[in-house]
C-alpha cells in the first residue's frame, strides 16, 4: 500500500489503529511515532513528549538553527544525536496547547499536536513567510481554501515532514511541482531530533548552530532566516 494511501486513511479512521500497530509503521515510514499518533486520533505517552523547556530559549533555538544550510543541518543533527538523554526532574508535563484557542477542525488538530509534539508554540517556530493570525488560524479552524496548499508547503519543512506526506494527510492533491516555501524537511528533521533536549542543551545546540552557519549577530530580534529550500536535495 503506498505511503499516500496509508496516510490517508489514518487521518480518516486511524482511532482504529492499536497504538502498538502505529508505532511499528511509524518506524517503517520512518516518521515519529508522536506524529502518527497524532495524525491517527490516539493520546501521545510522556515519554515521547519533550521535557518543560523555556519558551525564549526555544524562540531562539528555532530562529538560529534556521540560519544552517543542508550540510550544517546534518552536522547540527550528528551534534544532537550526541549530546546525552536527562531525565526531566519531576513529573512529565504535556506540553500546552500551541495556540490561544483549542482545535475546532480534525486536521487543525493535527497541525497543532504535530507542533506540540516538538514542544513549540505558535511564537517559538521559525518564520515560515505566514503571519501569526494565519498561524493562529490554522490551528484552530484549518479547513479547506485556496491558501491551503501554500500554506502546507510552508509548514511541512520545520515539521520535518515530505510535502507529499501531509498533502495526504490533508486530503488534499499533491503535485511534484509544489515546492517548499522558506524551509525544507531537513531543518525539520533537526527539530525532530532535538525533542528530548532540555534548555541548556538547546543553548548549547544554538551556540553550535551559529558556529556552523558563521550567523552575522546584528545585535536585535531578525525574525526572517536565509532558507534554503531552493537548494534542498529532494527536489532537482
Amino acid at each position: 500500500m503506498e505511503r499516500a494511501t496509508i496516510l490517508s486513511s489514518l487521518a480518516a479512521r486511524g482511532t482504529d489503529t492499536a497504538p502498538q500497530r502505529l508505532t511499528e509503521l511509524a518506524a517503517e515510514l520512518d516518521i515519529p511515532a508522536a506524529d502518527l499518533l497524532v495524525v491517527a486520533g490516539h493520546p501521545v505517552p510522556a515519554e515521547l513528549l519533550p521535557p518543560k523547556r523555556d519558551a525564549k530559549v526555544m524562540r531562539q533555538f528555532a530562529y538560529r538553527v534556521s540560519h544552517c544550510d543542508h550540510s550544517q543541518l546534518a552536522a547540527l543533527e550528528n551534534f544532537v544525536r550526541s549530546l546525552p538523554r536527562v531525565d526531566a526532574p519531576g513529573a512529565v508535563v504535556q506540553p500546552a496547547w500551541p495556540s490561544r484557542r483549542p482545535a475546532e477542525t480534525r486536521f487543525a488538530a493535527v497541525l497543532g499536536g504535530l507542533i506540540r509534539n516538538r514542544g513549540f508554540g505558535i511564537h517559538e517556530l521559525p518564520f515560515m513567510g505566514l503571519s501569526l493570525s494565519t498561524l493562529h488560524g490554522m490551528v484552530w479552524r484549518w479547513e479547506p481554501s485556496p491558501h491551503r496548499r501554500q500554506q502546507l508547503c510552508a509548514v511541512a519543512g520545520p515539521l520535518g515532514w515530505p510535502l507529499a506526506d501531509l498533502f495526504a494527510v490533508a486530503d488534499e492533491p499533491h503535485s511534484e511541482e509544489f515546492r517548499p516555501v522558506l524551509h525544507c524537511r531537513h531543518l525539520g528533521r533537526l527539530f525532530a531530533a532535538a525533542v528530548p533536549l532540555t534548555t541548556d542543551q538547546l543553548i548549547d545546540t544554538a551556540e553550535e548552530a551559529d558556529r556552523l552557519s558563521v550567523r552575522e549577530d546584528h545585535g536585535v530580534w531578525q525574525p526572517v532566516s536565509q532558507g534554503f529550500a531552493e537548494e534542498c536535495p529532494d527536489f532537482p
